[in-house]
């Protein structure tokens, strides 16, 4: 057993260890509740873009656009989001998990959906290509743990900053063929990990349109953390390209405290479209890819500092148990020593005695 002194230092070691724990459960509970503040104000433009895109649906039908455009699943652009450090529980395991199951086994993936239908691709997995853009510095690292073999791929290389000057703290970086990973990381964004702005995810949303646009992608998918509650966060994926009725309707479900309480099905509108149906839907398309994926990202990071804070309650509780069950073995010590020396003060007064 160690001496008095050496669990006097591991108390005190400890008990500063639960001070900065609960510092940090702190400072996560007040970015919990700011990014779920954004994830709730921008409930308003995504139900209006999608009524209107809804209500404008007749005048699109014979108006054929490259984001709705459907094919047959050859290649997969898969966005991962997760976070730039850990010290948040199981957050990036479990998004990492989802990752390995969906590039381990892609049937899911092949599957295209057209409004309420699927359409199923028939080629092999094996031939199958997954590309990926990560965003964080953990999603690099898991992607980069997912051992599968390299498949073909001719993926940019250069550096992209988002922000509108070159000292912006959001920088992605496209790189080169990861040939060990799950796929090929074609971009990685690592400074959207707390309150991005709409214009910082930009460069991500021109990086995914320009590539489904140029048809070297048939479909593309976003993993993120979908925050349902303080101590309840669920990996969620979910089809960006071609535009899929369902998975819109799911991902506003998902801003709403009550879903049908909003009502994601509103009242037919009419509307008189100007200039022409055609510059609308080139206009509204694209702004409702970046409200999927800027609202992927606040929902992720969401449960990021949820993550973060129950971690870090848990870690404080552990410390001050801890500290407790030391504080108790120095007690039992001490209360030995003291035992001891009254039997040797009792032993000597009856050998003078005697």
């Amino acid at each position: 057993m160690a001496g008095s002194k050496e669990i006097k230092r591991r108390i005190k070691s400890v008990k500063n260890t639960a001070k900065i724990t609960r510092a940090m459960e702190m400072v996560a509970a007040a970015k919990m509740r700011k990014a779920v503040s954004q994830v709730l104000a921008i409930r308003p433009y995504a139900h209006s873009a999608w009524s209107v895109l809804t209500n404008l649906a007749k005048a699109f039908k014979e108006y054929k656009h490259g984001l709705l455009a459907v094919r047959e699943v050859k290649s997969i652009l898969l966005i991962a989001v997760a976070s730039n450090r850990g010290l948040c529980g199981s957050f990036n395991s479990q998004v990492a998990k989802k990752l390995k199951e969906e590039i381990d086994n892609p049937e899911k993936l092949k599957i295209n959906r057209i409004g309420d239908k699927k359409l199923e691709s028939k080629i092999p997995n094996d031939e199958l290509r997954i590309d990926i853009i990560t965003v964080g510095k953990k999603a690099e690292q898991m992607v980069k743990r997912i051992k599968k073999p390299a498949r073909n791929a001719s993926p940019l290389n250069k550096t992209q900053e988002s922000g509108k000057s070159s000292d912006s703290i959001n920088k992605s970086t496209i790189h080169e063929k990861q040939s060990d990973a799950g796929g090929e990381i074609i971009a990685t964004f690592h400074n959207l990990d707390y309150v991005p702005k709409v214009e910082d995810i930009r460069p991500l949303v021109k990086i995914i349109l320009e590539e489904y646009l140029n048809k070297k992608y048939d479909k593309v998918v976003i993993v993120y953390t979908d925050y349902i509650s303080t101590i309840t966060q669920q990996v969620k994926l979910r089809q960006l390209l071609p535009l899929s009725k369902v998975d819109i309707e799911k991902q506003i479900a998902e801003m709403d405290v009550m879903a049908q309480e909003y009502g994601i099905k509103e009242p037919i509108v009419e509307y008189k479209v100007e200039p022409s149906p055609q510059e609308v839907l080139e206009y509204i398309l694209p702004r409702l890819i970046e409200m999927q994926v800027y609202h992927a990202i606040l929902e992720s990071n969401a449960s990021k500092e949820s993550a973060q804070m129950v971690a870090m309650k848990n870690a404080t509780e552990a410390a001050l148990e801890m500290a407790d069950d030391l504080t108790f073995a120095y007690n039992q010590i001490r209360q030995m020593k003291i035992t001891q020396e009254i039997a040797e003060i009792s032993a000597g007064r009856a050998a003078l005695e005697n």
